[in-house]
């Protein structure tokens, strides 16, 4: 009976579009016929737009699989659809998965379609709602972090992965889903790879539950041999493009010049068509940006405009909302690897693929992140030469015979897991007590995770989670950030932590302007400086940005332009905050007053950074700005762009330094510093942890205090740090630390 009906749906809307193939000619009568029909969501006669969009529709490569995928999805808890980009598969199938559900009433739920950037999710939501002529935020809407458009009539909705993962912890068979759309599986982050693996539970806890796993080509093997007999969909892309290969001989410089010269070329003897050039880093696009402003600059007027358009989809850059001059040709500058960012872009003809990617990999041992640049995978390369369609052409700046793996490494193996096990704590508490990976996290990294969660004091002594880690949970945050808010409400300086917290979830605040101006920059920057580092320099940084918006200064854009500032991170700081605002006030947590400025709170929030990030101080030992860390023995130096790396503080650098990251590339540098000292770090360390630090130098230093209450002369040229208070040579005996 439910077949039959969605059958009716069907051939409903296939009458309908036969209809409205005729000219405008047409007679009135007609097209009040075409008015009579009515939308089956919502009840409402359909647009003229609606069977114009239908036509784009029925032209999409997705279209002739559509019975094929309805009859899939009535018979198979798991439908699994392959595809390259551009194939439509992320607009239609969330739509007939809506079809589904409504011809069984919504018995089982809604659709809920995941993504994994944010405003491919909204662009999505926007592009779908118009097809199906509602209205965004009612029959579709969307989920972001921060930003929620729905309602209680919302049918479809789409969302980032991690979102639907946190929702996972107070619903975790997902209740109000009848289908679960998991879009770019390929991309393996470690959102979808949760998801993926939490999701084989809940299929059999819930069986009218239907899964959808849309994928590129590549990935269907892995996934078919972790889901069992699932059918498979094949989506047949465009026809490629002609492909271009080059010799692949050089490093990053050969490429980045060729990719900049066949620019150029392009712009300069071709008619039309946007330019996609797929790069490795941010450093690369910025470079790559200011070559072709100015060289394009210097072309002769007849060749047009060349627009360079820097996108980066982790600060919300998005194609389409860039708009399109019909003299002007656009080249897009872009280090994502998912070509899934240009699906509403028909104007590409021209790729040019470096072939590399940069990606961060997590050393459990060190603790640190180490920046790769490693080829791209096969299905990568295929779903690139697609975008230009069958007219473009694509320069692959590699060798044909370029050995490319078949598909990118998963994340979940490569990044720091340590909110992930806390997550899946949580989840055991929950009822999901297992999580099927498909490919298992690294058993090093994982203890590694098990042990700082019990630092933390977020496990109790059976290796469960503990009150504290149940509502560090709660919180958006990696788990020394919300210790350090929970700590911060003991040590009465919530709001300069959540200012601290918000910050650095956040994209940097700091714009990198044109080298012309960046010594300008620099100079503005600088006089936001706090003399106890960058985490009191980010509070002045927001404290400024909110007298700027509220206070007498009617441009808020315009200040942020004249310090050389991001306005949306700073607009993102300030909802992250504000989240994290309401739900500490939920859990009933008290909220400080500001009280910013005194010694008192400089102290305090030195003691709440220490409770969560006390696994990451440094010392350095010789006074040159060599920081010696304390958990794994390595030395790294300062961030020139931190304020301690100015020269004015570069004669008079801080002994003890508690810092936020430590990233293992060329510089090799620590970031985001702020200056403790000794006795605070034995205040606020956990004994246990203490104890289990490798033998150095440094912990002979610290041992002494805790033995004699001061500090032994070193046997480096640094002298011994004097306590910052006759209190905290007192307290030097006592641990304060928040369990």
């Amino acid at each position: 009976m439910e077949m039959e009906l969605s059958t009716d749906v069907e051939k409903l809307s296939e009458a309908s579009f036969l209809q409205s193939t005729s000219e405008t000619s047409e007679t009135q009568d007609t097209e009040t016929d075409d008015l009579l029909e009515l939308n089956q969501f919502d009840g409402l006669p359909f647009s003229s737009r609606y069977y114009k969009l239908l036509r784009e529709r029925k032209a999409l490569p997705v279209w002739g699989a559509k019975c094929e995928f309805m009859a899939s999805l009535m018979s198979s808890q798991i439908v699994i659809v392959t595809g390259t980009a551009k194939t439509g598969q992320s607009t239609q199938i969330p739509q007939w998965c809506a079809e589904f559900c409504l011809s069984t009433q919504y018995q089982n739920g809604m659709v809920v379609c995941t993504q994994i950037h944010q405003q491919s999710t909204v662009e999505l939501a926007l592009r779908v709602a118009d097809e199906m002529d509602v209205n965004i935020g009612n029959e579709v809407g969307y989920s972001i972090p921060l930003q929620t458009c729905c309602s209680p009539d919302t049918v479809l909705r789409y969302c980032t992965d991690d979102v639907l993962l946190r929702e996972m912890m107070s619903d975790p068979l997902l209740e109000q889903c009848g289908v679960v759309v998991i879009d770019q599986a390929q991309e393996r982050t470690v959102s979808t790879d949760l998801l993926l693996g939490l999701l084989k539970d809940v299929l059999l806890a819930r069986p009218e539950l239907r899964l959808v796993i849309l994928s590129a080509p590549h990935s269907a093997e892995k996934l078919l041999r972790h889901y069992g007999s699932a059918p498979q969909i094949r989506l047949d892309g465009p026809q490629p493009c002609e492909v271009v290969y080059g010799s692949g001989r050089g490093g990053v410089k050969d490429y980045l010049c060729s990719a900049l010269r066949l620019a150029l070329e392009i712009h300069q003897n071709q008619k039309h068509g946007d330019i996609v050039t797929f790069l490795a880093t941010e450093q690369e696009i910025e470079c790559a940006h200011a070559i072709l402003r100015r060289e394009g600059a210097n072309l002769a007027v007849a060749h047009g405009e060349l627009v360079p358009v820097s996108l980066c989809p982790e600060q919300g850059d998005s194609p389409s909302v860039i708009s399109e001059e019909s003299k002007s040709r656009r080249v897009f500058l872009t280090c994502s690897p998912s070509e899934d960012l240009f699906w509403a872009v028909h104007s590409i003809r021209f790729v040019i693929d470096a072939g590399v990617q940069k990606r961060y990999v997590y050393n459990p041992r060190i603790r640190a992140n180490s920046i790769v640049i490693r080829p791209i995978s096969k299905s990568q390369a295929e779903s690139r030469k697609q975008l230009a369609g069958p007219t473009g052409k694509c320069f692959c700046l590699y060798q044909e015979d370029a050995s490319l793996p078949a598909e990118s490494v998963p994340h979940i193996l490569e990044s720091d897991i340590t909110s992930t096990v806390l997550f899946l704590k949580r989840m055991e508490i929950a009822g999901l007590s297992h999580c099927d990976f498909i490919d298992r996290p690294d058993p090093e990294g994982l203890m590694q995770a098990l042990e700082e969660l019990d630092y933390l004091a977020a496990l109790d002594d059976d290796g469960n989670l503990s009150e504290i880690g149940i509502i560090m949970s709660e919180f958006p945050l990696e788990p020394q950030m919300a210790k350090t808010l929970l700590a911060s409400c003991e040590f009465d300086c919530v709001s300069e932590v959540l200012t601290i917290a918000a910050m650095l979830t956040a994209p940097s605040s700091f714009l990198t302007p044109p080298v012309e101006v960046r010594q300008k920059a620099l100079l503005f920057h600088q006089r936001f400086q706090h003399a106890e580092g960058d985490h009191f320099t980010l509070i002045n940084i927001f404290n400024a940005y909110q007298y700027a918006k509220e206070g007498p200064y009617s441009n808020v854009e315009g200040w942020c332009e004249d310090h050389f500032l991001s306005l949306s991170a700073l607009q993102t700081a300030d909802a992250i905050r504000s989240e994290l605002t309401e739900i500490l006030k939920r859990l009933e947590l008290p909220v400080s007053l500001p009280a910013f400025g005194s010694k008192s709170n400089s102290l305090n929030i030195k003691h709440a950074l220490l409770a969560g990030f006390f696994m990451q101080v440094a010392r350095d030992i010789d006074g040159s700005g060599n920081y010696f860390m304390l958990t794994h023995k390595h030395v790294a130096q300062i961030h020139p762009l931190s304020g301690y790396g100015t020269e004015m503080h570069k004669k008079n650098l801080p002994e003890w330094v508690l810092y936020h990251e430590h990233t293992l590339s060329e510089n090799n540098c620590i970031r985001t510093v702020s200056q403790i000292s000794a006795h605070e770090f034995i205040q606020m360390a956990p004994q246990y942890f203490f104890y289990n630090l490798p033998p150095s130098e440094s912990k002979d230093l610290l041992q002494h205090i805790i033995d004699h209450g001061s500090a032994a002369p070193s046997k480096g040229k640094r002298k011994p740090q004097t306590p910052s208070s006759p209190a905290s040579e007192e307290q030097s005996h006592e641990r304060c630390t928040i369990q």
